[in-house]
């Protein structure tokens, strides 16, 4: 048997998420009731590598967490979310890239949350400004930016196994992309 819902109001909207609460029957066919955080939109998930072949982060403060290493991600426009994902690069890192993959469509604590998202491989990175500089910009740090980084895929996954990078969707992110690497180079 399989979840089946019964009944479902909305407790919360905001121009961002929803939370539902939905009254269901359980797998064991048992009344339940079900709390869902739903996004408005997808997430966009970039791994952006530089022509040096290095893959690039950004330090940000999260209200919820704190600072943490991520690539670059936000909300995307379903109706063209590469496009979304080319202005988070952008806003993020101060990046742009001509060649884009869609590597994956995911989803993110399925267990409490309907938050669809899509990892992209952003290659051949680059600063959009001639200056080439890497400096973070007003805007960066207004979204909590400090910091944007390049590592090699070694240092990358010397980072991962020290535990550095807790985001769990830069971590799938990643996961993905070295996946593609490694199916690339066979």
């Amino acid at each position: 048997m399989t979840w089946t819902k019964v009944s479902g109001r909305v407790v919360y909207d905001n121009p961002w998420i929803r939370i539902v609460e939905d009254q269901v029957r359980t797998p064991d066919d048992q009344p339940g009731m079900y709390g869902v955080l739903e996004l408005h939109q997808p997430a966009g998930f970039v791994v952006a590598v530089t022509p040096d072949d290095e893959v690039v982060l950004v330090n940000i403060d999260r209200y919820t967490v704190g600072e943490s290493w991520e690539v670059p991600a936000g909300g995307v426009d379903a109706a063209d979310p590469l496009a979304g994902a080319q202005r988070e690069l952008l806003e993020e890192s101060g990046l742009v890239a001509d060649d884009w993959t869609l590597l994956a469509e995911v989803n993110s604590l399925n267990g409490v949350c309907r938050a669809p998202g899509l990892v992209y491989l952003a290659r051949d990175a680059r600063p959009a400004r001639d200056s080439g500089s890497t400096d973070v910009t007003a805007e960066q740090e207004a979204e909590g930016i400090s910091q944007v980084i390049t590592l090699s895929w070694d240092d990358l996954l010397q980072w991962i196994t020290a535990g550095k990078i807790t985001d769990n969707e830069t971590l799938g992110s990643l996961m993905l992309a070295f996946a593609h690497r490694s199916a690339s180079a066979g």
